[in-house]
C-alpha cells in the first residue's frame, strides 16, 4: 500500500510540475503598448496647399501614422496609404511632445523625398464627424517630385478614427 501512495504522489506531483504554465510578459503583448501609442491613429484628413483656400478633396481621405519596427518613441511612421500624394516615411519624433518632423527623408513608396514640419498631434482637440471629442493631427508637407521640387506646402490636417461607423466617411 505505501508503494501504491508513494507512486500516486510522484505522479500527482509530476503533473503539477507539467501543468505549471509560465506566465507572458504582459507589457510586451498589450495591444497597442508600442513606444508611440499616443501617436499612433488612423485619421480622416483634409489636405489644401498653404496660403490657398479649399481642400484639394471634397470629403477627407484616410491617413496613418503608427510605430516602426524598432518599436522607438523618437521614430513614427507617416502614411498616406496612397490616398493624396503616396508616401510613407519615417518621421523623427518627439514623444512627450507629441510632435514630429522629418527633412527631404526617402519615400517608401516610389522614388522622391519628403519633408514635413509643424507635425502634431493634439490629444483630445478635434471633433469627429458625428461630433465624438478625438484626437486631432497637423502636418505641412512638401514633395521633391511636385513643380517646382519642394514648391508648395500642403497642410494635412484631420481628426483620429474613432472606429465608430457614424464618424467615418
Amino acid at each position: 500500500m505505501q508503494k501504491i501512495l508513494f507512486g500516486l504522489f510522484i505522479s500527482l506531483m509530476i503533473l503539477a510540475v507539467s501543468c505549471t504554465k509560465k506566465q507572458p510578459d504582459l507589457a510586451s503583448t498589450q495591444i497597442g503598448n508600442t513606444a508611440t501609442v499616443k501617436m499612433n491613429n488612423g485619421w480622416w484628413i483634409n489636405v489644401s496647399i498653404k496660403g490657398q483656400s479649399g481642400n484639394l478633396f471634397p470629403t477627407p481621405v484616410f491617413f496613418e501614422t503608427y510605430n516602426t519596427a524598432s518599436n522607438s518613441p523618437d521614430s513614427l511612421w507617416i502614411d498616406d496609404l496612397g490616398n493624396f500624394w503616396d508616401f510613407k516615411v519615417v518621421a523623427t519624433a518627439n514623444y512627450s511632445a507629441l510632435t514630429f518632423a522629418a527633412n527631404q527623408v526617402f519615400n517608401n513608396y516610389y522614388a522622391d523625398t519628403v519633408t514635413i514640419t509643424n507635425g502634431k498631434i493634439l490629444p483630445k482637440a478635434g471633433h469627429s464627424r458625428a461630433g465624438n471629442v478625438t484626437d486631432s493631427l497637423y502636418l505641412e508637407a512638401s514633395f521633391s517630385d511636385d513643380v517646382p521640387a519642394f514648391g508648395n506646402t500642403y497642410i494635412i490636417a484631420g481628426t483620429a478614427r474613432t472606429g465608430f461607423d457614424e464618424d467615418d466617411y
